[in-house]
């Protein structure tokens, strides 16, 4: 995977992490004040308090699953990526 690559695949769930991850910017961040409520029992959480939590967390699920992904690309050997572009029909 080529780095121009890597930074396409990357930036959509960067750009949304922080954005949506650190809301609102003048206070407490909603994804950090939600977890530590969670972590703190849960006690007195409603649902659109739940609903706002995976809300906020979505896109950072996003970025692991993607940061995964790409690991896992990038630790197979390219014999074996080559091999399986021909397998797809994506070869010459």
């Amino acid at each position: 995977m080529a780095i121009p690559d890597l930074g396409k695949r990357l930036f959509p769930p960067l750009l949304a992490s922080l954005l949506l991850g650190t809301a609102p910017f003048g206070s407490e961040p909603h994804l950090l004040g939600k977890l530590r409520w969670v972590a703190g029992g849960a006690v007195g959480m409603q649902p659109i308090d739940w609903f706002d939590l995976v809300m906020h967390g979505a896109p950072v699920v996003w970025l692991l699953v993607t940061l995964v992904q790409v690991g896992l690309q990038a630790a197979r050997p390219q014999s074996d990526a080559a091999a399986a572009t021909d397998q797809d029909g994506g070869g010459s």
